[in-house]
């Protein structure tokens, strides 16, 4: 089997040193096995994102060395196949609209960071409702308890690599329905579907064998890893990097432009003193 891994940022603001870690890392594991490695431009949320950041995306990792296969698949020109995976849930009656806490249904439609405290599971007040009843700005939740019992004959496993986690991980229902319940996966309002699940749509479609990426992300496995279940996709291994972070031992983010890969270009850094800096 070729090793396919790839690199999906979103365009949202300035790479930092931490994306550079994670993307030279998945282009050196690619190449080390002459597999392949492809870049994916994560832009569904189209409050945040704007072409400039994208256009700096592909200069910085151009100039870091990397190259990777064309074209670029850029998610906001691939809505109709989220959306085609949602109405697909809706049709097994593991969907349901809610009306419920918009901010905490933006916030998650987020990657999960670091640092940011989980938001509290959600009750289940719209549990009962159905389709039909959707109204314009419904945010859509997977019907955990019952998304479990769809999937109660497979056995949830996936394969980490990864430093700090590594072997053979099962995912326990009773710990995702602690921890994640009825997971938002999309709102019509903003035409956009959650994280997790178009991660999941693209790294089928794009036939990514290993998803290599910060262990903040860690936790967003098993979500991952029952939608594959749920949708007949395959699970990919997975290999959770280290953070890259400040003297103050912080995680970065793309507001610390003291770490953008282009202050350090401008200050006339190379490749190799980033590569050097990263322990690369």
């Amino acid at each position: 089997m070729t090793f396919i891994t790839r690199f999906a940022p979103s365009p949202t603001g300035p790479l930092h040193l931490g994306h550079a870690y994670s993307a030279l890392l998945s282009y050196d594991m690619a190449q080390a096995v002459n597999g392949r490695f492809l870049l994916r431009i994560e832009d569904t949320d189209v409050s945040r994102c704007r072409p400039y950041w994208e256009e700096q995306i592909y200069d910085d990792l151009g100039w870091l060395g990397l190259s990777w296969e064309q074209p670029v698949l850029c998610q906001s020109e691939h809505l109709e196949r989220y959306n085609a995976k949602i109405i697909q849930l809706a049709e097994m009656g593991l969907i349901y609209p809610c009306s419920c806490s918009r901010s905490d249904i933006r916030a998650a439609l987020s990657a999960p960071q670091e640092g940011v405290p989980p938001t509290t599971v959600y009750p289940g007040t719209c549990r009962h409702r159905d389709m039909c009843s959707r109204q314009p700005g419904d945010a859509l939740r997977l019907n955990m308890e019952r998304a479990l019992e769809y999937v109660s004959s497979k056995q949830l496993e996936f394969l980490e690599s990864g430093p700090k986690h590594a072997g053979m991980h099962i995912v326990s229902p009773q710990e995702l329905q602690r921890s994640t319940g009825d997971a938002v996966l999309g709102r019509k309002e903003i035409e956009t579907v959650s994280y997790v699940l178009a991660a999941v749509v693209d790294d089928a479609k794009q036939d990514i064998t290993t998803i290599i990426r910060g262990e903040d992300l860690f936790d967003t496995t098993a979500l991952q890893v029952l939608l594959q279940a749920l949708l007949d996709l395959p699970t990919p291994h997975y290999h959770h990097h280290k953070l890259i972070r400040d003297n103050a031992g912080k995680r970065l983010a793309k507001r610390d432009d003291a770490c953008a890969i282009a202050k350090y270009r401008a200050d006339g850094l190379t490749p190799c003193d980033i590569r050097q800096k990263l322990g690369l």
